[in-house]
């Protein structure tokens, strides 16, 4: 009843990202200016021929980049499937990507940002002598988008008829676990251009088919103990917790893939599918209705991720040039002998990020809310958002009832 809904978001939230990141929003975040925000190359006016030192073509590190700032606004929208009204998703949706990622992502990805010069001697926290580091964006794409989801899910509230399991109900039944499943397979494979890619330089192939190795290696192993992990909660093997957990082991390993090896990458993603299921439980348990699960595979796998550095990174590993791979600094996390100082820095960055998108988007959704169009009428709700919204079903050959009752389906409707 809202997959004509979600498909328009995600695709209108594509094509307003690509204009605003354009305008605006690759200016803000990768161009210089200071520790907070950059201040050059509006519109792509003014800029090189390569970005920086990468080497990279710059229209082509635009393009790249703006996947990401993408993926950040899409994360949002399934935390607010089913109520959200459409011209509240491209009120807000202009302001994640036209701002708030743009801004808090130049924080640790810009050339100046003030987490990416944090431990320097004129920079932020000069005695930590480390910076933060998010290699592919646990942090600035999936931590950021994750934590704007969770605000929008606590401004518009739970979905009409979703009872949780302290008042005697439970999840709603969902939409069609073939496209779950399929979607879920299809990022897996999307995720060898976020993370090798992330190299930013095919000359370090030593350096990208270790990034691709761990992103395999994480996600199996996600997906393994989330199945596993779940099992004793229902007695069922239960396909959307497998999913959620190698999407999980995905979201983690995303920061610290190029420092860690397989055996840490391993590790990392069995801890992720563990923590999405107590996440989905935690958010159940507080009576926030997040409909496939993407605060915790995003927010809160994100944070375990890039905390996950600092425990991890062996020491062997610095930074990727445009033709040979820097060993000059590499970083050392705790179980490697490092100490506390890469995950001081972690978890600080993280942190950071993680309580000023939150504040910066509770407000963002409240200010949308106010304007009456970030949530559906109760009529319109019942009706569905495909026909409500957009005025056609996704599955006209087939009568699809508005149940507003926790686990009944329309085939129960139907029957009544």
């Amino acid at each position: 009843r809202e997959t004509v809904n979600v498909l328009m978001e995600c695709i209108v939230d594509t094509c307003l990202c690509g204009l605003l990141f354009y305008a605006w929003g690759f200016a803000f975040m990768f161009s210089h200016g200071n520790g907070l925000i950059g201040l050059n190359w509006f519109f792509l006016q003014g800029a090189p021929a390569t970005y920086e030192s990468s080497g990279v073509a710059f229209l082509a590190f635009w393009l790249f980049q703006f996947a990401f700032a993408d993926t950040c606004s899409t994360i949002t929208s399934g935390a607010m499937i089913g109520r959200t009204g459409f011209i509240g998703d491209l009120l807000y949706s202009f302001g994640v990507s036209g701002f708030i990622y743009p801004i808090i992502g130049h924080w640790a990805w810009g050339p100046d940002g003030f987490l990416v010069t944090m431990g320097s001697k004129d920079g932020f926290l000069p005695f930590l002598g480390t910076g933060f580091h998010d290699f592919a964006g646990s942090t600035v794409v999936h931590t950021i988008g994750g934590f704007i989801a969770l605000a929008g899910a606590i401004v518009l509230g739970p979905r009409l008829g979703r009872r949780f399991k302290r008042d005697g109900g439970g999840p709603m039944l969902p939409h069609d676990l073939v496209i779950a499943a399929s979607g879920g397979l299809i990022l897996w494979f999307g995720w060898y251009g976020f993370n090798p890619g992330s190299t930013l330089s095919a000359m370090d192939f030593v350096g990208t088919g270790r990034v691709a190795a761990n992103t395999t290696l994480a996600a199996c192993s996600g997906g393994l103990s989330a199945l596993f992990f779940g099992y004793p909660k229902t007695q069922k093997w239960d396909l959307s917790f497998t999913v959620n957990g190698f999407l999980a082991g995905l979201v983690a390993i995303t920061c610290p893939c190029y420092w860690v090896n397989p055996t840490g990458s391993i590790i990392i993603g069995a801890v992720a599918g563990v923590v999405v299921i107590l996440g989905i439980d935690l958010l159940e348990w507080l009576r926030i209705d997040d409909p496939i699960g993407a605060v915790p595979v995003h927010g809160f796998c994100g944070i375990w991720g890039t905390w996950s550095l600092g425990l991890f990174a062996t020491g062997e590993f610095g930074a990727s040039g445009p033709i040979l791979p820097d060993v000059s600094a590499p970083l050392r996390g705790l179980f490697y002998g490092g100490g506390i100082q890469v995950l001081s820095a972690q978890v600080i960055g993280n942190l950071i990020i993680t309580v000023s998108t939150f504040s910066v988007a509770l407000g963002l959704m409240y200010l949308v809310n106010l304007t009456g169009t970030l949530r559906v009428s109760k009529e319109g709700e019942l009706e569905g958002l495909d026909l409500h919204e957009h005025g056609i079903p996704a599955y006209p050959e087939y009568v699809i009832s508005s149940s507003a009752n926790t686990g009944s389906s329309p085939l129960e409707e139907l029957n009544r």
